[in-house]
């Protein structure tokens, strides 16, 4: 069940290090989540970009990309690359989409970027395979910085 407040709200330990370190080699740190409980009437925008600016408060985030449809057609909802094809700056080849669903995968997958799963032991497989499957956000960011090398050190 999705947190309705930031009191709600927790983060794994592991964060506070991996996204800092993720920065600090160039990465631009980008959210991009469903929301389709604003839609059904369970949760309220406000609700949502509250958590948000707790979540920016905790971690150093760029950006935070959300759909707030229930509509399978809908083209910004995960499993579609919309919410990741929206900014032309970014390089989807040389990105990576780090989630803990199939959607997400799914997503990374048909926007070009390389995926990585963190697995969280859900029960919704992904239909396809994730380029890299790891325990933790701590694991998804080394297996990230060792990959990138120094051609990430650099990059805007």
């Amino acid at each position: 069940m999705c947190p309705a407040t930031p009191n709600e709200c927790d983060l794994y330990p592991d964060v506070h290090d991996a996204l800092p370190a993720l920065r600090r080699a160039g990465f631009r740190l980008v959210v991009v989540t469903n929301q389709p409980e604003v839609a059904r009437g369970i949760q309220t925008r406000a609700g949502v970009e509250a958590i948000h600016a707790w979540l920016r408060g905790q971690v150093p985030l760029d950006e935070i990309r959300v759909c707030y449809h229930d509509d399978g057609e809908c083209g910004c909802r995960k499993p579609q690359p919309g919410m990741l094809l929206a900014d032309a700056a970014i390089d989807l080849a040389r990105s990576f989409m780090i989630g803990d669903r199939w959607r997400d995968i799914e997503a990374g997958r048909r926007a070009g970027c390389t995926t990585v799963l963190v697995d969280r032991g859900y029960l919704d497989a992904p239909p396809c395979d994730p380029d890299v499957t790891v325990s933790s956000l701590g694991e998804a960011a080394a297996w990230i910085l060792a990959r990138a090398g120094a051609t990430r050190e650099h990059a805007p």
